[in-house]
C-alpha cells in the first residue's frame, strides 16, 4: 500500500482547502501561509495589484485585503497544481492498466465501426522512456489545468459577482433615487440625506450599499463629498450608478440645486424602468420557449424514439434511464440557474427572507435594525452594567471568582432562551409562524408524509428490483406531493397576505399626504387614514392607532406596523416617512414621492404577472402533451409491441417471398421483440413523468414569478395529474 501514499497526500491536500470554510483556526493557518509564500509577490507588480484590486472592490468583498486574496488564490493554485501533477500519475497509470486487455480482446469487444478505437491498447506497450515521457506530459497537463483552473476561478467569481451587484444595483437604484429626493424635498441637508440612506441600506438594497461607501469615505477618512461620489463613479460595477455619481458630484460642485437633479433623475429612472420592463418580458417569453422546445419536447421526442428502438431492435433502457433520471433533470437545474443569473436584479422582484420574516423582533426586511429604532422598541436583550458581562469589574480590574460564575449562569440561562425562542413562538402562535416561515410546517409535514408511507408502503413484497420498486413509487411520489403542497400552502397565504397589503400601501400614503397637506400635524393625519378602509391593512393600520393612542410617538408605531407586515414595499415606505418626520413636519410631498414609488413598482409586478401567464398556460400545455404521449405509450403502443411478439396472439408479421416478415432483416422486426420487460417500461414512464412534473413547476415559478419557491405550487398541481393519469391507466 505505500505506492498509494502520494495520492493519498495529493488527495487530502486537496480537501484541506476546504477546511477554511469551516474552521476559522484553518482559515488563519491557511492565510499565515499564503501570506509568508506569496505575500511579497503578489505586491510587486503595481498595475496588475490595481487591477486586482478594482474587481475586488467592484464585487464588494469585505474581510480580506487584496494581498490576503490574492496570496490564497495563488496558494490554491500551487496546492491543485502539485496535486493534479501527482493524480495525473496514477490516473494514467490507471489508464494503462485498463488498456493491459489486448488490442484483438478490444475490437472483438467493439461494434465494427468503432474498432478503430482499439489501438489505444498499444499504449500499454510502450518502453520505459516513452513511458517516462507519457507520464510526465499526463501530469503537468493535469497539475497545470488544476492549477491555471484555480487561478482563474477565483478571479472569474469575482467578476460573476460584480456582474450579479451590477444588475442589482440598475434594479434598486430608482428607488433609491426616489428616497433621496424625497428627503431632499423635505429640506433634509444633502450630508445627512446620504447618512440616512447609509443608515437604511438594508431596505433600499445594493445602491444604497454602494453609496454607503462614499458614506464611510465621508465620515471615517474626512473625504469631500466631491471625492467621494467620484471615486464610487470608478469603482461600481453599474454604468447607471457611475453616472448618476459623475452627474450629483457635478451639479455640487457647480452649487445647482440637488432636489432638481434628483427629480430629474427619479423620472428618467421610472421611464427606464418601463422600458427594462417590457425587454425583460421579452427575454422571459423568449426563455418559456427555449424551455419548452429544447427541455419539455426534446426529451419527449427522444424518448419515443429510444423506446421504439429499444421495444423492435435493441434494449434501450440504460440509455433511457440515463435520459430521465440524469438528463433531464440537470438540464432542468442548468436551465433555471441561467434564467436567475440572466434576469437577476430585474423585473421588478422582490423575495422576502423567511428567517427575517419569522422573527418579529427584527424590524427592517433584511433582519438589520433601522438606525431610529430605540432600543426599548426593538427587544433586545438586556446587557450588563459595567464589566460585568466579561468577568471584569467596572474599573477593568479582574472580578472574583463568586461575581464571573454568577455572571456565567446568567448567560447560560439567557443562551437557552434565545435557542428556544423559535420553539416558544410556535407554540404560541403557529398560525402566524407558519405564515411568516412556512418551512416549519415541513417539521410536521414530513413525519406524517413518512408515516404514511411507512403505513401504506410496507411491507413490500419480495420480487424483481423493478417490481419491488413498483410497490413503493406510486406512495413516495403522493407523500413527495403531500409535503410539497403543505409547505405551498403556507407559502402562498403569506404571499398573498402580504401582496393584499402591499396593494393598500400606494392608497394609505396618498391619503396620508392629502389629509397632510390640508393642515393636519402627522399624528392627526395618521388617525383620520387609520379610521379609513384601506383593505388589507386596515387591521394593522388600527393597531398603529392604538399604539398612538396609548403614547407611542409615530415613528415608532409606523416601525412596529413594518415588523407586522414584513414586506419590502412597507419597509421602504416607513423607512422614508420616519425620516422625513425628523426633518421637517411637513411630509405631504415626500408622501406623495413615496405613493408614485410604490403604486410603478406595484404596477411593474402586476403587468408581469399578466404576460407570464400566458406562458404559465403554454407550460402546463406542453406538460400535458408529454404526460398523454407517456400515458399513450403505456396503455397502447408497448401492449401491441408485446403481442406483436408473442406467438399465437395474431401478432405475427405475414411473411414476405424471401421468407423475412420485413426486407432487410433476417427474420423479420418481430425477431427482435422477442421478451419484453413492460413493468420496466411503464415504471420508467412514470419516473419520466413525475419527474418533469418536478421541472416544469419549478421552471413555472422562476419564469412566472422569479422564484423556484413560487413553483412549488406548479409542482403539486403536476404531480396529482401524473397520479391520476396513471392510477387511471392502471400503471400504478
Amino acid at each position: 500500500m505505500i505506492e498509494y501514499l502520494p495520492l493519498a497526500a495529493a488527495v487530502a491536500a486537496c480537501l484541506a482547502l476546504a477546511l477554511p470554510l469551516v474552521d476559522d483556526r484553518a482559515d488563519l493557518f491557511v492565510t499565515r501561509v499564503a501570506l509568508s509564500s506569496f505575500g511579497d509577490y503578489v505586491s510587486e507588480n503595481e498595475a496588475r495589484r490595481r487591477a486586482q484590486r478594482d474587481r475586488m472592490r467592484a464585487a464588494h468583498v469585505a474581510g480580506t485585503t487584496h494581498r490576503v486574496y490574492a496570496s490564497r488564490t495563488l496558494l490554491y493554485a500551487a496546492v491543485l497544481g502539485v496535486a493534479g501533477s501527482v493524480i495525473g500519475v496514477y490516473a494514467a497509470g490507471a489508464l494503462l492498466a485498463a488498456l493491459d486487455v489486448g488490442e484483438a480482446a478490444l475490437r472483438e469487444a467493439l461494434p465494427s465501426a468503432f474498432e478503430f478505437v482499439a489501438v489505444v491498447a498499444r499504449l500499454a506497450d510502450l518502453g520505459l522512456a516513452r513511458l517516462f515521457v507519457l507520464l510526465a506530459v499526463v501530469s503537468a497537463t493535469v497539475g497545470a489545468g488544476l492549477a491555471l483552473g484555480a487561478y482563474v476561478a477565483r478571479w472569474r467569481l469575482l467578476d460573476q459577482r460584480a456582474y450579479a451587484r451590477a444588475a442589482e444595483i440598475d434594479a434598486t437604484l430608482p428607488r433609491t433615487v426616489a428616497f433621496m429626493y424625497a428627503l431632499s424635498r423635505s429640506g433634509m441637508a444633502f450630508p445627512r440625506v446620504m447618512n440616512t440612506l447609509a443608515e437604511n441600506e438594508s431596505v433600499y438594497g445594493e445602491a444604497a450599499a454602494e453609496l454607503s461607501v462614499a458614506v464611510r469615505d465621508m465620515n471615517a477618512f474626512g473625504t469631500d463629498a466631491l471625492t467621494a461620489l467620484q471615486r464610487i463613479s470608478r469603482r461600481t460595477p453599474s454604468d447607471d450608478l457611475a453616472d448618476f455619481s459623475e452627474n450629483l458630484a457635478s451639479v455640487l460642485g457647480t452649487g445647482q440645486s440637488v432636489s432638481t437633479f434628483l427629480n430629474d433623475q427619479y423620472e428618467r429612472y421610472q421611464a427606464e424602468a418601463e422600458a427594462k420592463q417590457e425587454q425583460y418580458l421579452e427575454l422571459l417569453s423568449t426563455f418559456a420557449e427555449a424551455y419548452v422546445t429544447a427541455l419539455v419536447a426534446g426529451p419527449l421526442f427522444f424518448i419515443t424514439i429510444l423506446v421504439v428502438i429499444g421495444l423492435v431492435l435493441q434494449d434501450t433502457l440504460p440509455l433511457l434511464r440515463v435520459v430521465v433520471y440524469l438528463g433531464v433533470p440537470l438540464a432542468t437545474f442548468g436551465f433555471v440557474v441561467y434564467v436567475d443569473s440572466v434576469t437577476q436584479g430585474v423585473g421588478g422582484t422582490e423575495t422576502v427572507a423567511e428567517s427575517s420574516l419569522a422573527d418579529p423582533n427584527t424590524p427592517s426586511v433584511s433582519g438589520v435594525r433601522h438606525a431610529t429604532d430605540e432600543s426599548g422598541d426593538r427587544g433586545d436583550s438586556p446587557r450588563f452594567d459595567g464589566g460585568a458581562a466579561t468577568g471584569r469589574d467596572a474599573d477593568g480590574s479582574a472580578a472574583d471568582g463568586a461575581g464571573a460564575d454568577r455572571w456565567a449562569e446568567s448567560r447560560e440561562r439567557l443562551q437557552i432562551y434565545d435557542r428556544l425562542r423559535g420553539v416558544r413562538r410556535l407554540v404560541a402562535s403557529p398560525v402566524e409562524t407558519v405564515l411568516a416561515s412556512p418551512r416549519t410546517v415541513l417539521l410536521v409535514a414530513v413525519p406524517v408524509a413518512i408515516a404514511g408511507l411507512l403505513l401504506f408502503a410496507f411491507p413490500i413484497t419480495l420480487g424483481t428490483p423493478v417490481e419491488m420498486a413498483g410497490q413503493i413509487d406510486g406512495p413516495i411520489v403522493l407523500a413527495t406531493a403531500f409535503v410539497l403542497a403543505a409547505y405551498a400552502v403556507a407559502y402562498e397565504f403569506g404571499k398573498r397576505r402580504v401582496r393584499r397589503i402591499e396593494s393598500a400601501v400606494p392608497d394609505f400614503l396618498d391619503r396620508l399626504a392629502s389629509v397632510n397637506e390640508a393642515g393636519t400635524a402627522v399624528v392627526g393625519s395618521v388617525r383620520r387614514v387609520a379610521d379609513s378602509n384601506l383593505e388589507a391593512l386596515t387591521e394593522d393600520l388600527r393597531r398603529t392607532r392604538r399604539d398612538i393612542d396609548w403614547g407611542a410617538d409615530v415613528s415608532t408605531a409606523l416601525r412596529r406596523l413594518e415588523r407586522r407586515v414584513r414586506s419590502p414595499m412597507t419597509s421602504r415606505a416607513v423607512a422614508l416617512v420616519t425620516n422625513a418626520i425628523r426633518a421637517s413636519g411637513d411630509v405631504g410631498p415626500v408622501l406623495r414621492i413615496a405613493a408614485d414609488e410604490s403604486r410603478a413598482t406595484w404596477s411593474l409586478r402586476r403587468e408581469r404577472r399578466q404576460v407570464m401567464l400566458t406562458y404559465l398556460i403554454v407550460i402546463y400545455i406542453s406538460f400535458l402533451v408529454f404526460l398523454g404521449i407517456i400515458a399513450a405509450l403505456s396503455v397502447s403502443f408497448i401492449p401491441a409491441i408485446e403481442a406483436a411478439g408473442v406467438p399465437g396472439t395474431g401478432g405475427s408479421l405475414p411473411e414476405t417471398g424471401s421468407g423475412t416478415g420485413v426486407p432487410g432483416g433476417p427474420g423479420g422486426i418481430g425477431d427482435g421483440i422477442g421478451d419484453i420487460d413492460v413493468d420496466a417500461y411503464e415504471q420508467l414512464f412514470f419516473h419520466a413523468a413525475a419527474i418533469q412534473a418536478v421541472c416544469s413547476g419549478l421552471v413555472a415559478g422562476q419564469l412566472g414569478e422569479g422564484s423556484v419557491r413560487d413553483g412549488v405550487k406548479h409542482v403539486v398541481v403536476l404531480l396529482a395529474l401524473t397520479l391520476v393519469a396513471f392510477v387511471a391507466i392502471g400503471a400504478v
